[in-house]
């Protein structure tokens, strides 16, 4: 199994993971839980994407999260390269502060839009 596969299996491990705690009923535990997942899960994404662009040849050094959503969304592996650079910057809200009216936000647009996104790379890497 070679570098990229792994990243991908790993991503799509975490996702699932994220899946399952966004079918809990949201108390404040389950929400920190979640949160925590979903940071886990966005750092898997981008490096899963990193990974993919090195492993095409597209690129071969990409340093910061925000260029390889810019690259993976040049080369067609995300769609909504907006919504992943607002998601970039919520994963990056939580990890600098805690804010709890902030992190419940982000909490209702994991599973409003983040999650779409996510899926959709799992979507796209399954055909890759």
């Amino acid at each position: 199994m070679n570098r990229f596969d792994m990243k991908r299996q790993d991503f799509c491990n975490a996702l699932n993971r994220l899946e399952e705690s966004l079918k809990e009923n949201p108390t404040d535990i389950i929400i920190d839980g979640c949160l925590h997942r979903f940071e886990f899960t966005f750092e898997l994404a981008w490096k899963v994407i990193k990974s993919y662009l090195e492993y095409m040849g597209v690129a071969e050094k990409i340093g910061s999260p925000r260029e390889t959503i810019q690259n993976g969304f040049k080369e067609g592996i995300i769609i909504n390269g907006e919504g992943w650079i607002e998601m970039m910057l919520s994963r990056n809200s939580l990890s600098h502060l805690y804010d709890e009216g902030e992190s419940r936000k982000i909490y209702e647009n994991i599973k409003e839009k983040y999650i779409k996104l996510l899926r959709e790379l799992k979507e796209k890497l399954d055909i890759i």
